[in-house]
């Protein structure tokens, strides 16, 4: 791990994305369902299980220091896009005064809500995929780094 002891406590935030396409059909039956499949709130579950992620990200990533998250935000909802396809946009802000930052709990937050969407709907079909996982920001420390957007 990197020596951050002599580091100064600063407010940090970092916000992180990741998109799953789902198949027009798949999209319609969420829609119609209210966002539930037959292993329940699809939506709460995944918000569920980023935030839990995010919080055991030094578990998952061997060099993560270890933080107490004061702030983990997940927001998930439909992009606009193609009838073919439709795109959930999947958003992980995360905050904590410490001497590291928190970019790996937000990349991991966000994919993890991302993985559990494609859990719970993968009895609707398999054509399901995760793609664009990025960093969008992030305030604090030596560096901040801003519209990181597509």
């Amino acid at each position: 791990m990197v020596n951050v002891g002599a580091k100064p406590v600063t407010h940090r935030i970092a916000q992180a994305e990741a998109r799953v396409r789902l198949p027009a059909a798949v999209a319609r039956e969420l829609r119609r369902s209210g966002h539930r499949t037959k292993k329940g709130p699809v939506f709460d579950t995944a918000i569920l299980a980023g935030v839990m992620a995010a919080k055991r990200t030094s578990e998952l990533i061997p060099f993560c220091h270890p933080l107490a998250l004061e702030q983990c935000q997940i927001e998930i909802g439909f992009a606009s896009g193609s009838t073919r396809s439709a795109i959930l946009q999947i958003r992980c802000r995360v905050e904590v005064h410490h001497k590291t930052g928190v970019e790996m709990e937000a990349l991991t937050g966000a994919v993890v809500a991302a993985l559990t969407v494609y859990d719970m709907c993968k009895a609707l079909s398999h054509d399901i995929r995760i793609e664009g996982v990025r960093l969008l920001s992030k305030v604090g420390g030596k560096r901040t780094v801003r519209g990181n957007r597509k």
